[in-house]
């Protein structure tokens, strides 16, 4: 069984026993199914409860930040905002995720003109279980490195990007990258080559293309 510190911390049950060993938590990989954390989330001017499998049968963005009231998040959040509406007609969510508050979300939601946008869930992760279980929690600090994760409808994960915390994010690269991810799912046996855009040719992996490209 799962500590009963970090239990009550993650999700209220023993659903993610795997993840959990004593006070170690071990890091989701790509084609593992994330944890069912139950987060405290600021969104539509409230304080929500909700669980990561509450958007299974969807497509899921993780996007975790530094902190609020800083310099390149509200950049990366601002483009994830003007972008919200493409996100949403490829079938995906966005979960915005830092170490502050939810009443830390609403101040400067507030007061930032680039933070008024977001129409997306801003999770608060105080104790950093949900930044630890992800991978990018600078333990040090108390903050999370800037972290993109697409997970799929089954709640597998399929990509991760993770920058240094100097380097901003490119919210239509990680939309591009959304678009790719759930064409391989609807079209098993394609694959998609660099860059590829919605529209552009796939290439199907067999002997025959062996040494053709």
């Amino acid at each position: 069984m799962c500590d009963k510190k970090i239990n009550e911390d993650c999700c209220g049950n023993c659903e993610n026993e795997e993840m959990f060993f004593g006070d170690a938590v071990t890091e989701v990989e790509i084609g593992e199914k994330i944890p069912d954390f139950e987060v405290e989330a600021f969104h539509e001017n409230d304080v929500r409860k909700i669980k990561f499998a509450d958007y299974r049968d969807k497509w899921l963005i993780l996007f975790f930040y530094p902190a609020d009231f800083t310099f390149v998040c509200p950049t990366e959040l601002e483009e994830m905002a003007d972008n919200y509406d493409e996100f949403k007609k490829s079938g995906a969510e966005i979960l915005s995720v830092s170490t502050d508050t939810v009443f830390a979300h609403k101040a400067w939601k507030d007061v930032s003109p680039a933070i008024k946008k977001i129409n997306f869930p801003m999770v608060a992760d105080p104790t950093g279980n949900v930044s630890r279980a992800f991978g990018t929690y600078i333990e040090d600090e108390g903050l999370a490195l800037r972290g993109s994760f697409i997970i799929d409808p089954d709640g597998i994960l399929r990509a991760i990007e993770i920058n240094d915390n100097n380097i901003g994010r490119s919210a239509k690269e990680l939309l591009r990258k959304l678009q790719a991810a759930k064409f391989v799912r609807e079209h098993g046996g394609n694959v998609c080559p660099a860059s590829w855009q919605p529209g552009d040719d796939t290439l199907e992996p067999g002997l025959d293309l062996v040494g053709k490209i």
